[in-house]
């Protein structure tokens, strides 16, 4: 049991390294592509991917369905477009704080639908602790704090998807289901949630001076998709996002969730902006400060005291 449980840990731990990755490739394709492209090719790469790394079907329950569905809608379509309209509206680092407190939203999902037990003083501790150096690490001595009512309610109903998202995935793993064909069938749903939001950028205007809906364009120009197509790094990066980030992440984090317990595992998410800021210091050269550099140290140290029992 011992060993299963550092596998699980390994296993989160390998997807939140992923995941801290994941603002950089996104930051990158948001010059050629808009939020809600981004969203469709990663997930169309994703699917097929969890095909090839497990081509065959199992047998599900018709009714389990419902759960596989309701996954995908708040855990892929609701959490990842939420947390990307959101940034049009307010600051990356806002909406970076407020998502971090997805391992709230997961204990008083679990604590309220689920009955279990996971509200204690030490959890709270430690919550309280880890969401205030993410804000130093989000901040890093740059951005400021600022109120802005629809990026970051938008971030906080991203926040409660993805703690309904982490019940779901808790119900499913009761079933016994493999963890990759499970995944890929939660990706089946979300792909097909997605065609109506895919139909409706399709009919927006590219000359829109909007914000929000310039997150919803979707191109089907033939010479701007040759253009943006034709860049290796673009390839990479959807790649990246759709067949690591998505494909292998979602089915270890799953799987973690499965060994260790999904309130336990979702604790891992006070890492990502720590995971972020360093990526990006090694890879775009961009600073750390003081203020982030103690905000890390801080968090961990948070993550800890929530572990405790």
């Amino acid at each position: 049991m011992e060993k299963k449980n550092v596998f699980g840990y390994f296993l989160a731990s390998i997807t939140i390294f992923f995941w801290g990755i994941t603002f950089v490739c996104t930051k990158s394709l948001l010059n050629d592509f808009s939020a809600l492209e981004i969203l469709f090719y990663r997930f169309i790469a994703a699917y097929f991917g969890l095909w090839i790394m497990r081509p065959k079907w199992i047998k599900i329950d018709r009714q389990d369905n419902i759960l596989f569905a309701l996954a995908g809608l708040s855990g892929v379509v609701l959490y990842q477009f939420s947390e990307n309209i959101a940034i049009n509206f307010t600051n990356a680092s806002n909406v970076s704080v407020i998502v971090s407190i997805c391992p709230l939203f997961t204990a008083l999902v679990a604590q309220y639908f689920l009955k279990e037990n996971h509200l204690n003083l030490w959890f709270l501790l430690g919550f309280i602790i880890s969401i205030f150096g993410v804000a130093l690490v989000c901040f890093n001595g740059d951005a400021t704090l600022e109120f802005n009512p629809a990026g970051d309610f938008l971030a906080l109903f991203a926040g409660i998807c993805w703690g309904f998202y982490s019940m779901f995935v808790s119900l499913i793993n009761r079933k016994h289901y493999d963890s990759i064909c499970s995944t890929r069938r939660i990706f089946f749903f979300a792909v097909i949630f997605m065609i109506p939001l895919i139909l409706i950028g399709a009919r927006i205007s590219p000359d829109t001076t909007s914000n929000a809906a310039k997150s919803m364009i979707v191109s089907f120009d033939k010479v701007v998709n040759a253009a943006r197509f034709s860049k290796p790094m673009n390839w990479i990066n959807i790649l990246f996002l759709g067949l690591v980030a998505s494909g292998f992440c979602f089915s270890a984090w799953n799987k973690a969730c499965n060994i260790v317990g999904t309130v336990k595992v979702s604790c891992g998410i006070y890492l990502i902006p720590v995971v972020t800021i360093i990526f990006a210091f090694f890879a775009l050269g961009e600073q750390i400060t003081w203020m982030g550099g103690i905000g890390a140290i801080i968090t961990i140290i948070g993550l800890f005291i929530s572990e405790k029992k």
